[in-house]
């Protein structure tokens, strides 16, 4: 791809930044992750598995583009019916309809209907609010075989049995832009979505106009899709295909998948499977306990055990029941990644020759043991969900990697401040658990904190769902597994 000297300036920038994030790994993974080649991996070696869990950071919440809406606030609109199919040699503009409609309400879900009986072509004015650059995407299904005209710009054409080509439109606030919209099959309603695709921190935003991760997208401005990384999520970001955007909490989100299984795919010849248990909202020191993990007390409380039932209590006051049980996030995550594994054929009948070994396990959470008590807990029971999880899925020595929280950067206060030391805590080099030593490495996310005023949204507790972000700390944990994994494979040669 062509890049301009200020988008390298920026790349530039962005490897140094992660050659000091990884300096080891440096040799193994390029900065700049090469575009996906497309060759086919090596069948002779078992298929490498990846288990991701986490919480809601680690489903996803990056957002792809500024989220698409159902249009509205058009003017004057009226559709005009001209006789016989849709003819590329036909001037519209200069032909005489045979009826013609007003259409008081267009968008929405309850557009007037159309009359049929010919072509149908849309006259008006859309009335645009924001200042932006917008990507329209006119109709539903069957009515989505159209052009679309703004101002005298095609910014939408889907002919029949083709793919949709978009021309985006820069837009100004407040400005009225003359629209056409001409259906090429017997279909047509005033169906249609819009939204604008520069928002900053967006990954379209990050990668289109600030020039980073250029393997995200393909000569022609397309997604690309890496064929040597399948992705499937259980639980929550269910998605299920070659991975690509869209693997995060819905089509328009990605998490640290995304980059992760780039950088894997990029190191392994073998496949790869990225398989993802996650579910927003949950705490290691409720819903995730790992099984065995005891009662404590804290400052006077104690708080539940594996499989209790009541979260918490006192001599003076024994707590309340509810529907739910220490750990049983835990089981779940279990439960239904064993569903997959112990089924690989049936779920992956590309690789049933190949077979498939655990090959390391990620970890990112911590936002809802943000308070006291669990805080508090928060190194011991990381320590025994690791140990835990490793033997669930009889990978004693699979390295695992965990990121930090990150939550407002180093302006992060409170417990979740004494999370984060936990999870670093934990890291192999620093020496306190010596079965760790060389198999479980902890990367620090705060540098990938992003002011909401760079991000689509305010919501600190998802990031600002500011698509960099996820993508520096999937980036982060990838070089990290590469680090173990080349460490654990230098000690053995």
């Amino acid at each position: 791809m062509n890049w301009t000297s200020k988008a390298s300036t920026v790349l530039l920038a962005l490897a140094m930044t992660m050659l000091i994030i990884v300096p080891s790994v440096a040799e193994e993974i390029p900065a700049l992750l090469p575009d996906p080649d497309d060759r086919p991996p090596v069948t002779s070696k078992p298929v490498k598995v990846y288990i991701l869990s986490g919480q809601s950071n680690m489903v996803g919440i990056g957002q792809v583009n500024g989220g698409f809406s159902r249009w509205s606030d058009f003017s004057d609109l009226t559709v005009s019916v001209y006789p016989g199919t849709y003819s590329t040699t036909t001037d519209y503009d200069l032909s005489t309809p045979i009826n013609t409609k007003d259409l008081p309400e267009y968008g929405g879900v309850k557009p007037t209907p159309f009359p049929g009986g010919g072509v149908q072509v849309v006259r008006g004015w859309m009335n645009l609010q924001d200042s932006g650059l917008f990507r329209f995407k006119p109709g539903y299904q069957a009515s989505s075989f159209c052009i679309m005209v703004l101002d005298g710009v095609e910014v939408y054409r889907r002919e029949v049995g083709k793919e949709p080509v978009y021309n985006d439109f820069k837009t100004t606030a407040g400005k009225k832009y003359s629209f056409k919209l001409t259906f090429l099959t017997a279909a047509a309603d005033g169906l249609g979505w819009f939204g604008r695709i520069d928002v900053p921190g967006t990954l379209h935003t990050v990668v289109h106009t600030d020039g980073k991760f250029p393997h995200l997208v393909d000569d022609a401005g397309n997604w690309t899709v890496r064929k040597d990384v399948w992705y499937k999520g259980v639980v929550t970001a269910t998605a299920n295909k070659w991975l690509s955007v869209g693997c995060g909490s819905g089509s328009n989100t990605i998490g640290p998948e995304l980059q992760f299984g780039h950088i894997m795919g990029y190191y392994h010849d073998e496949p790869v499977i990225i398989l993802k248990a996650s579910q927003g909202n949950r705490s290691l020191g409720w819903d995730i306990l790992p099984p065995g993990s005891k009662r404590f007390t804290h400052e006077g409380r104690t708080y539940a055990g594996y499989n209790d039932s009541i979260p918490s209590w006192t001599a003076d006051d024994p707590g309340k029941e509810v529907d739910w049980y220490a750990g049983k996030q835990y089981d779940d995550f279990v439960r239904e990644t064993h569903a997959v594994l112990d089924n690989f054929s049936t779920h992956f009948p590309q690789y049933q020759d190949q077979g498939y070994e655990i090959a390391g396990f990620v970890w990112w959470q911590g936002h809802k043991d943000g308070n006291p008590a669990h805080a508090s807990r928060y190194e011991q029971n990381l320590v025994h969900f690791l140990k835990s999880f490793r033997a669930e899925f009889k990978a004693p020595m699979a390295p695992c990697v965990i990121a930090t929280i990150g939550f407002n950067g180093w302006e992060m206060a409170g417990p979740h401040v004494t999370v984060a030391s936990a999870q670093l805590a934990v890291s192999g080099e620093k020496g306190k658990y010596p079965e760790f030593v060389g198999n479980v490495l902890t990367v620090e996310t705060r540098d990938f904190w992003k002011d909401a005023s760079i991000s689509p949204r305010n919501q600190g507790f998802h990031y600002n769902q500011n698509a960099e972000t996820y993508m520096l700390v999937g980036d982060a944990l990838g070089r990290g597994m590469v680090q173990l994994l080349t460490d654990q494979k230098n000690n053995r040669d």
